[in-house]
């Protein structure tokens, strides 16, 4: 398990990071969200442990709470963040063919990142 850095929008740890995939446990601080983006290269799988969060999966939001799943194929634009009043942790199981950070097309990003990605 490899902890990774804070991001402005609260913290993840790798917990399995093998050819075939990659598991995080991420947390998210109350009204904080990732930034809105798409993958060329992996598909994620999310499981939200606690909290409340707010998905967008193709300009469609929905709320999900503790036990509910979504799946996020490649090139699908998508967003999680955090609406509760307390840390929202979820559980990402990445599939595919290549699991680098740089695999980040950031569509909006609240913290300024969006030309980073680039």
């Amino acid at each position: 398990m490899t902890d990774g850095p804070n991001r402005p929008w609260g913290r993840y740890e790798v917990l399995q990071d093998l050819p075939t995939h990659k598991v995080k446990a991420i947390w998210v601080d109350p009204g904080k969200r990732l930034s809105y983006q798409r993958h060329k290269h992996r598909s994620e799988h999310w499981y939200i442990v606690y909290g409340t969060a707010e998905v967008v999966l193709n300009d469609v939001s929905s709320i999900l709470q503790s036990g509910d799943t979504v799946t996020v194929q490649a090139n699908e634009l998508h967003r999680i963040g955090n609406v509760g009043k307390v840390p929202m942790c979820f559980i990402e199981v990445q599939t595919g063919t290549y699991f680098g950070e740089d695999d980040i097309e950031r569509i909006q990003d609240d913290y300024g990142r969006d030309e980073d990605a680039k």
